[in-house]
């Protein structure tokens, strides 16, 4: 009877250890396949944005060739367009990666705030800016090399700069800047001086941005050193540990803070996102979907279709379902919040920042969870 039992537990035992080793490789391998699925999100967002960026760089050639009012609002609505893919992929920041490491291009591609007296004339100035600098060089390599030099809104490049080209200071309470289509015009009737000057610098700005959104597509390219080592088999929490902190760092101290909690304590038009275009809300919930994309590993596609596969949340589901579903619930506190901001986001800051306040605190307590769920699932931070 002793052997029998001593064998009996004996199998037990076995049993519950083959058990344990099982779910233990199911959860590895679950790690690796959110992680994959997060490489694919972020690659998929990045050849959006350049492939958008594409069709905005056509409409600035066209538009500068033969300037007219019906281009310059094909040049807009590119604008518009590209911003959709690109505020999606702020959530890949803050980690090291390809758009913010050393040799990173995210300073020539979306810094912010920008004074554009550095750039063109402005109100009280008609003849300020590079633009107006008659002698000075406009290039990419000239635009490189002036900016953020006097200081880190001098800005140069990026999709605002661009914007700024295109709708010029926003006066108006109630709409954007209205920069108007004959600041290009050469050869007579054009308004502001040295229209030409502009059209290179506009152009000069929109081949720039495809040069460094192509360098982030040549980074995160399967075959790249960097998802290579990312999606490492022995890096997977290491690699976890990475997008949480991102995700973390991006939610709280950039998206809630210095996009909206900064705008609402000074009240200044300046420090809104996209100050020129009054695109601000739509920026915010952009960004927020680059947020809810990394988790959730989806993509929607400017085309219209869809990417999915394991993520994040799915992990979590399998370690800690009470904690994954409080983190379900705090995205969608935060996503019903940030709709709710009311636009143009630079008069809501002035009149009533209260949809705004409670954003930042939906999209904080955001942060705090995913740091628990980061955790939870063995992420490295």
């Amino acid at each position: 009877m002793k052997n029998f039992t001593t064998l009996l537990f004996a199998l037990v035992t076995t049993s519950l250890f083959v058990a344990c080793g099982e779910k233990g490789d199911e959860t590895e391998s679950l790690k690796k396949e959110a992680l994959k699925q997060y490489a694919k999100v972020v690659l998929t967002s990045y050849e959006d944005s350049y492939n958008t960026a594409l069709v905005l760089k056509q409409a600035i050639d066209a538009f500068v060739a033969n300037p007219t009012d019906a281009g310059f609002q094909a040049c807009k609505d590119a604008w518009f367009a590209c911003r959709v893919p690109y505020n999606q992929t702020d959530a890949f920041r803050f980690y090291g990666g390809p758009i913010d490491d050393a040799d990173g291009p995210e300073g020539l591609l979306n810094a912010w705030p920008l004074d554009e007296s550095f750039v063109d004339y402005v109100q009280g100035n008609a003849t300020g800016g590079y633009i107006n600098a008659v002698g000075q060089p406009i290039s990419k390599q000239a635009l490189i090399a002036q900016n953020e030099v006097a200081g880190e809104t001098a800005i140069f490049t990026g999709y605002h700069a661009i914007e700024f080209l295109l709708w010029g200071q926003d006066q108006s309470t109630s709409g954007p800047g209205a920069r108007p289509y004959t600041d290009y015009v050469t050869g007579g009737g054009g308004t502001a001086a040295n229209q030409d000057r502009r059209g290179q610098f506009l152009k000069a700005a929109a081949d720039l941005l495809l040069d460094n959104l192509t360098q982030l597509l040549d980074e995160w390219h399967p075959d790249a050193a960097y998802p290579q080592e990312f999606l490492n088999s022995n890096t997977a929490n290491a690699s976890m540990g990475l997008v949480f902190t991102g995700l973390k760092e991006f939610t709280k101290a950039e998206l809630a803070g210095e996009r909206m909690e900064v705008a609402v304590q000074t009240k200044d038009q300046e420090d809104e996102h996209s100050c020129f275009s009054d695109n601000t809300t739509n920026d915010l919930k952009m960004n927020f979907l680059g947020v809810k994309n990394s988790y959730f590993g989806t993509y929607k596609k400017v085309d219209g279709t869809t990417i999915s596969g394991s993520s994040f949340n799915d992990l979590a589901e399998e370690i800690d379902p009470a904690k994954a579903e409080a983190v379900r619930a705090a995205f969608l506190d935060a996503e019903a919040k940030l709709n709710a901001i009311p636009a143009p986001f630079d008069q809501t800051i002035v009149n009533n920042p209260a949809p705004v306040n409670a954003a930042v605190d939906a999209l904080n307590t955001l942060s705090d969870l995913l740091v628990e769920i980061g955790h939870a699932v063995g992420a490295e931070f």
